[in-house]
Formats: structure tokens, sequence, C-alpha cells
């Protein structure tokens, strides 16, 4: 079993940083992890996920070129570094992790997920 918890949300004003994480404890390896986001009154939308077991990548069109997905291996820690925020990036961002090959941006959704962090953008 994998347990998540996720960090790094705040409050931003439009064209800031922030950057998320998420330790996962227990097994961690060869995993599809990615971080997801619900803004209220919308539907949960993938944001980026990533293979633990060989780094391929998926990313939303909406955070293409300013969001990146990475990993260290040696903490168990899944991260989001979001650059160039805007208002509409507000939301509650969630880690989630599935065991297996990530096959599409969807992927890590399958399996366990965290308690969510809040982000919030002002313009």
């Amino acid at each position: 079993q994998v347990q998540l918890v996720e960090s790094g949300g705040g409050s931003v004003q439009a064209g800031g940083s922030l950057r998320l994480s998420c330790v996962a404890s227990g097994y961690y390896r060869n995993h599809c992890m990615g971080w997801f986001r619900q803004a209220p009154g919308k539907e949960r939308e993938g944001v980026a996920a990533i293979y633990t077991g060989g780094g391929v990548t998926y990313y939303a069109d909406f955070v293409k070129g300013r969001f990146t997905i990475f990993q260290d291996n040696t903490k168990n820690t899944l991260y989001l570094q979001m650059n160039s925020l805007k208002p509409e990036d507000t939301a509650m961002y969630y880690c989630a992790a599935n065991s297996g090959y990530c096959y599409t941006l969807s992927s890590p959704g399958g399996g366990y997920w965290g308690q969510g962090t809040q982000v919030t953008v002002s313009s």
C-alpha cells in the first residue's frame, strides 16, 4: 500500500511560482504517479504524470511549458514545479499513484490519493 502526503501549496500572485511535493511511503518504484487538480464547481482533471521506473511524462495542454513534473527516487518524493501561474490554476491539487506503467495522463488516478494541497493564484 502507498500513502501520499502533499505539501507546498499556498497563495501567490499571477506570474509567480510554487513547488508542490508529494512524499510516498510504502512501495514507490515502478508506479505511475501524477498530479490532479479540482477547482470549485469543476471536475477533477489530470495535470501531469510520470512513470517512476523510467521517467516518461505526460502533461495537460493547459500546463505545457509552465509546469514540470519530476521525482527524487532517493526521497520517494514527487514534485510539481509550477511557474507562470495564472488565476485559472487556482484549485486543490492532489497527488496520485497507481501500480504499473503510465499510459495516459489519467493513469495515476486508478490507485492511491493524497489529501490535497490548496493553490490560490490572485490576479
